[in-house]
């Protein structure tokens, strides 16, 4: 990065305030795209995406974020949700962004979703990591979180974790550390690649399709001068250095030894040249 930049990151910062909320979806969000396929129930503790044959739908978030933990409940598509994505993410905008990504992929009624996760940094991603769920998705909210420190990236479904992508800056692997990134929802048809490579189309006469949302909550550093500061020193604290203990290293073996159906740290048709460098220094990538 830049001198420049680096500065006005450096000055950002004295400005970042440490926010906790669980608040109302009006006060969080904004609608970005669908128009009234995006809906904010319950007196704006719930949000409902669907997607038709003419659009989807989603949200951002109105605040900023640099590091934090980022909860949100959902309850996916249900039925035959083949073609669907639905997602939770954070994202920069512009040239180089970076992006932490949770995406759900749909399947044909009696088979299982995917999980997918990616991480960019500088523009570049191609380190997804897939997972089959041990439970029904569809049939009930479940909590999928992100921590997103300056060491490593959590991603945690129901407080297991699923995934940890270390910060392996020192041989060369660029992190997401600088570019601040709103909370991102959609729900989208991807049918060319979603199920199955794009070989399971989406089944129209299934729409509109609907996923859920609620509890959404951000301890989070928010970047600007005015955001309102409504969590303690040491709720920052945990975030802030959050890695595994030794629960959470015997729950990420089972996810990954259970779970996982990619990794792309194992595909080596992919990278003939090599895997890539972080690949042979953490065993929970």
């Amino acid at each position: 990065m830049p001198n420049s930049n680096a500065s006005a990151i450096a000055l950002t910062l004295s400005c970042l305030i440490v926010a906790a909320s669980a608040a109302s979806f009006y006060d969080e969000m904004d609608i970005t795209f669908g128009g009234q396929r995006a809906k904010i129930l319950n007196r704006g503790q719930d949000l409902s995406l669907s997607l038709d044959q003419y659009s989807g739908s989603g949200f951002q978030s109105k605040n900023e974020y640099l590091f934090g933990r980022f909860d949100m409940e959902l309850k996916l598509v249900s039925g035959n949700s083949a073609g669907t994505v639905t997602t939770f993410y954070l994202s920069s905008q512009g040239a180089g962004h970076d992006e932490i990504d949770f995406e759900f992929l749909g399947n044909s009624s009696g088979n299982p979703y995917t999980i997918h996760t990616n991480v960019y940094a500088q523009g570049k991603g191609d380190k997804e990591q897939q997972f089959h769920l041990w439970f029904d998705p569809t049939a009930a909210f479940h909590t999928y979180t992100i921590v997103w420190n300056a060491q490593r990236i959590i991603f945690l479904i129901d407080n297991i974790p699923v995934r940890v992508f270390n910060n392996h800056e020192a041989a060369g692997v660029p992190f997401p550390k600088s570019q601040p990134m709103r909370v991102y929802a959609s729900l989208w048809n991807a049918d060319d690649w979603a199920t199955q490579g794009g070989r399971v189309k989406t089944d129209w006469t299934n729409a509109p399709f609907t996923a859920s949302y609620r509890k959404f909550s951000a301890n989070a550093n928010i970047l600007g001068p005015n955001s309102k500061s409504t969590s303690s020193v040491n709720e920052n604290q945990v975030w802030s250095t959050q890695g595994l203990d030794a629960a959470g290293r015997n729950r990420i073996r089972w996810v990954q030894t259970k779970h996982m159906i990619y990794n792309y740290c194992s595909d080596y048709k992919r990278f003939p040249n090599g895997l890539p460098v972080e690949c042979s220094r953490s065993r929970f990538l």
